[in-house]
């Protein structure tokens, strides 16, 4: 057993100082608010912060200066597009040519690189106070799109990857079929394709779920995906995403194809659910919103990818008021840190509407921790609470960037930056200390320079 003794916290009834937890088993096992530690619990042991600020552990106690929130879920990644950080931008382009230079990584990975590359970013993610990571996956084969000896090997080098850099995982492992509506795949796309659902479905059966690890299912989208096979997806157990009308070409596609918008084909197949994570949702109709809300789904923006693709601003309120939960991934890596992410959805609205006030900082905590976590399929993650899994993120609230903001939720959200983490602890195992990002740096260095080579 472990306590911790949180200077400040986040907890389900708000921010409160001198909270003791103790962990067991990686699970919550006692919260208690402004203890009396002579009577409650025994830590005369603990010392301040060493000299990198990190907190110092005494035998089973530690001392954690800050302000400490739950674990974040990352709902949306593709871990190899942090390959392409910085490299997309010397051009004008279109999401279109992007994506030309995203398929030009595809076609380099082999295993063993796509391990490495996903190990440094899930390092980092940690490093950003995520503690679990929704990865879209659906480059599956080798490059002329025959079947690895293994045919899931670059999913288990994901999930190990995952374990390596101390985070939960839920593969969302993705059917993805054509190149286009009508459209054989072509090029790159071969290594995504299994060349059926019910093929995919069957690859999708050898893989096998671990402690740190969920699987789930993925549609890429309803151009990849033809309306015969979308049925057969969502058929399959665990979490479901899509990505939904990012583009309006999309829209355009889908309604020349089958007289309908893609939130209503995929209503219309019963891929729309309580599981299912629609991501992007940018693009959307009145009836769209009111379809998804009454679903219950879940909305995954990732407002730093969607801007970075110039995709524009999805309607995150009015999907919120309609019935839909907000959860929050970092997609393309072109930045990762949850705390931008959670601040920009209320930004974005202001510019939209000319108005502020949309979301409150409690609310998108909430989308980034429990709500995220839910989608994810790890429901008993995201709070700090007796029974919920050991998950603590703490800030350090006398940064540049915090000092003098309060120490609330309202730092964590309008204030601090991924940059601003002192500790990360996942299933109440300490998985990132102060000082280790230049550690981590080498390593996506290096990693990506192998891809690049």
């Amino acid at each position: 057993m472990t306590a911790y003794l949180l200077e400040r916290a986040l907890l389900p009834s708000g921010v409160a100082d001198d909270v003791l937890v103790t962990v067991d088993a990686g699970v919550f096992t006692s919260v208690q608010e402004s203890p009396d530690i002579r009577g409650n619990w025994r830590l005369s042991g603990v010392a301040t912060p060493d000299n990198r600020g990190n907190p110092r552990i005494s035998g089973e106690t530690c001392s954690v200066p800050g302000l400490t929130i739950p674990g974040l879920a990352n709902c949306h990644s593709h871990a190899f597009h942090r390959a392409l950080r910085g490299r997309t931008q010397r051009e004008r382009g279109t999401f279109w040519t992007w994506r030309e230079q995203m398929y030009a990584v595809a076609a380099r990975l082999t295993p063993d690189t796509y391990f490495e590359l996903a190990l440094a970013t899930y390092r980092e993610m940690v490093a950003t106070g995520i503690t679990s990571v929704g990865e879209f996956h659906y480059l599956h084969h080798q490059p002329d799109g025959q079947p690895y000896d293994d045919p899931n090997v670059l999913g288990r080098a994901l999930i190990e990857a995952a374990k390596l850099a101390g985070l939960r995982i839920t593969l969302l492992d993705t059917c993805y079929l054509a190149a286009g509506i009508g459209q054989p795949p072509e090029g790159v796309q071969r290594r995504f394709d299994d060349g059926s659902g019910d093929a995919w479905a069957a690859r999708v059966q050898g893989l096998t779920e671990q402690p740190h690890a969920r699987i789930g299912s993925a549609i890429h989208s309803v151009r990849a995906v033809p309306r015969d096979a979308i049925a057969t997806v969502a058929a399959q157990r665990g979490p479901l995403h899509v990505h939904l009308s990012e583009q309006r070409a999309e829209n355009d596609q889908c309604l020349a194809a089958y007289g309908l918008t893609p939130t209503e084909l995929l209503e219309a197949e019963g891929a729309l659910g309580e599981r299912t994570s629609v991501v992007h949702a940018t693009h959307l109709t009145d009836t769209d919103i009111a379809t998804l809300g009454a679903a219950r789904a879940f909305a995954c923006f990732c407002p730093t990818t969607e801007r970075d693709l110039g995709d524009g601003v999805g309607p995150s309120r009015r999907l919120h008021e309609a019935g839909s939960r907000l959860t929050l991934g970092s997609d393309s890596h072109a930045v990762i840190d949850l705390f931008e992410e959670m601040r920009a959805v209320e930004l974005d609205e202001r510019l939209a509407t000319e108005q502020r006030g949309h979301w409150s900082a409690r609310e998108l905590l909430q989308a980034a921790t429990t709500t995220g976590q839910a989608s994810l399929g790890w429901p008993d993650a995201g709070s700090i609470a007796v029974g919920q899994r050991a998950d603590l993120v703490t800030l350090d609230t006398s940064s540049l960037r915090t000092a003098g903001t309060g120490r609330d939720e309202n730092t964590a959200v309008f204030a601090a930056a991924a940059g601003d983490i002192t500790q990360v602890v996942v299933d109440g195992r300490v998985v990132l200390r102060q000082g280790d990002g230049e550690q981590i740096g080498r390593q996506l260095d290096a990693a990506i320079g192998k891809v690049w080579a």
